[in-house]
């Protein structure tokens, strides 16, 4: 039986690139916002582990810094963010004369030190652009994994031949890292992060931008 030939359309691209020359730079900033929100979290731990009478401390837990955006030592990455992300929705085919890019969440995080760090699969509503720029993982850490954002598909989803190979029909992909990964995709795109085991720091900057149409009066 010879092949039938196809087109592939609706694709959803996810566009990747590596500064790792950035790193010191960034973690630098990041590292007091970081140890300042662990120091704030642990008080809830310690209020929960006495009401429940156990020792967990920050175990499954995500420490989320506030906002980065015009943070003092972050401006060339808060630009090549903002520069990139335009480029991508520009490669997507989107006319964007009329409209502007704007940071609407940006922010670091870094999982528990006693493992089981994980975010549930989600996308970030009201938005174009998402992407990560990951400061410390290794093999042994999290990694995000992507999904199959087209709902209809997955309600007739089918099981696959070759569950390893990537195909037109594969439900999730996932991402290899290292630190200096820099991934930007469609913000409608649904992405988890795997548990962490809690063996080496898993830290990194998540990043969310919303086209915004121009006033009349704005080039």
């Amino acid at each position: 039986m010879s092949k039938i030939p196809f087109e592939s359309f609706f694709s959803s691209p996810i566009f990747r690139s590596e500064k790792p020359e950035w790193l010191a730079k960034v973690n630098k900033a990041c590292d007091p916002l970081i140890k300042e929100v662990k120091k704030n979290n642990s008080i809830i731990f310690k209020k929960r582990d006495k009401i429940y009478k156990v020792k967990k401390g920050d175990f499954a837990w995500a420490h989320h810094t506030g906002n980065l955006i015009n943070l003092k030592g972050l401006e060339e990455l808060q630009k090549y963010i903002g520069e990139s992300s335009f480029e991508v929705l520009n490669e997507m085919g989107y006319d964007l004369r009329r409209h502007k890019l704007t940071f609407t969440e940006f922010w670091a995080q870094e999982f528990s030190q006693k493992g089981g760090g994980h975010h549930d699969a989600h996308c970030h509503y009201d938005n174009h652009i998402s992407g990560f720029y990951f400061l410390k993982c290794s093999p042994r850490t999290s990694y995000p994994v992507f999904h199959d954002p087209r709902a209809g598909k997955l309600m007739a989803q089918l099981p696959m031949k070759n569950p390893g190979e990537i195909s037109s029909g594969t439900e999730a992909v996932h991402v290899k890292l290292k630190p200096g990964t820099f991934i930007i995709f469609p913000a409608y795109l649904t992405h988890r992060f795997t548990v962490d085991l809690g063996i080496d720091t898993f830290r990194f900057i998540h990043f969310n931008l919303q086209a915004v149409r121009k006033m009349s009066n704005e080039k």
